[in-house]
């Protein structure tokens, strides 16, 4: 059929003169149906019947009988799996940018590519913090569970006040694709941008947005009325937002975030929270994905949403397109566009 070729990473076909046999390609979850429908035209693809996540037998069986895994980010791979896996899978084309939940360092040593949809969700999910931003200052939540239950009598001067965005300081935690993306849309609520990056922006990039940069985190966060978390999670940006940097927030700031739930200490989010030491939060992801500290769900300062910032149709099938872009460049014997890199994550 082919191999890999050990120094570049580039599928290597059989004999040139023989057609090309189509590769297995098994997918975790399912997908929006035009995905699946291109994926069936071009692959020998087995698509999984029910809308849950692969148990973790499951889906080491699964790399055992494929050429290639299109799992997502409710699959959490690791080291001890790829090893359990055989030899025949080669790459590991993800359903989403992240890839935070697969060994990229040890798929690579036992010479399994790994790819991701990269730059796809980027306005889908800033426009989502800009709701979740207006959700929380603006209690938007609090104002339609009044109309849903039928408890609003009436419009009063000092009923659900909320707070005007114009002219408060938005701290951005990670200005990559997403969090430029947001600082544009901030910038037309009239907000001010402020960032913390591993990197500076290009001084052309930072006056664009008008953006100040801050080297200190902890000197940032003190000061923001809304920090919107950006950054992915790695080892580096876990609890990055710890106990100590969410007591140096003043009591009327929010955090809005849209990333990873690991970025931020969640049990201490909630004790800031229930003790006013901070206003209000907007969470789309949750430390430990979808087990919520349950004291979350009774805050009425919160707003909860069940990670839907990509949750696009447009978005999703994009995504869907990138991922066959990927193999089909893979079977090619080219190597994927959206290669992930153990250095990059």
């Amino acid at each position: 059929m082919g191999s890999l070729h050990p120094s570049t990473g580039v599928w290597k076909r059989g004999d040139p003169t023989m057609p090309a046999p189509r590769l297995s390609v098994v997918v975790t979850r399912r997908l929006p149906e035009v995905v699946e429908t291109r994926m069936k035209e071009l692959f020998d693809v087995e698509l999984r019947a029910e809308d849950t996540p692969m148990t973790r037998e499951e889906l080491v069986a699964a790399m055992a009988r494929a050429d290639v895994l299109v799992p997502t980010l409710t699959d959490h791979i690791d080291a001890n799996m790829l090893a359990q896996a055989g030899d025949r899978l080669r790459l590991i084309a993800n359903y989403g940018a992240g890839v935070d939940h697969i060994d990229v360092a040890s798929a690579r040593q036992r010479g399994v590519l790994v790819s991701n949809t990269p730059g796809v969700v980027t306005e889908d999910t800033a426009d989502m913090v800009m709701g979740l931003i207006l959700g929380v200052t603006r209690r938007i939540p609090e104002g339609l569970a009044a109309m849903q239950s039928g408890s609003w009598t009436g419009w009063s001067p000092t009923a659900f006040l909320g707070g005007r965005i114009g002219g408060k300081r938005l701290g951005i935690l990670g200005m990559g694709r997403i969090g430029q993306a947001v600082a544009r849309r901030a910038r037309a609520f009239g907000m001010q941008i402020h960032y913390h990056n591993r990197r500076r922006l290009r001084p052309e990039t930072e006056a664009e947005f008008e953006a100040t940069y801050w080297e200190s985190i902890d000197q940032m966060v003190a000061r923001m009325d809304v920090i919107s978390v950006n950054c992915p999670h790695t080892p580096s940006t876990f609890h990055l937002l710890n106990a100590r940097r969410l007591k140096m927030l003043k009591p009327t700031a929010v955090i809005v975030n849209t990333s990873r739930g690991e970025v931020i200490d969640e049990n201490a989010l909630v004790r800031g929270l229930k003790a006013g030491e901070i206003a209000g939060a907007g969470l789309d992801v949750f430390e430990r994905g979808a087990e919520l500290n349950p004291e979350l769900r009774t805050l009425p300062n919160v707003v909860l949403l069940p990670h839907m910032g990509s949750a696009t149709v447009e978005g999703r099938a994009e995504m869907g397109e990138k991922v066959i872009i990927n193999i089909k460049t893979f079977a090619d014997g080219h190597r994927p566009p959206d290669l992930v890199v153990p250095a990059m994550v």
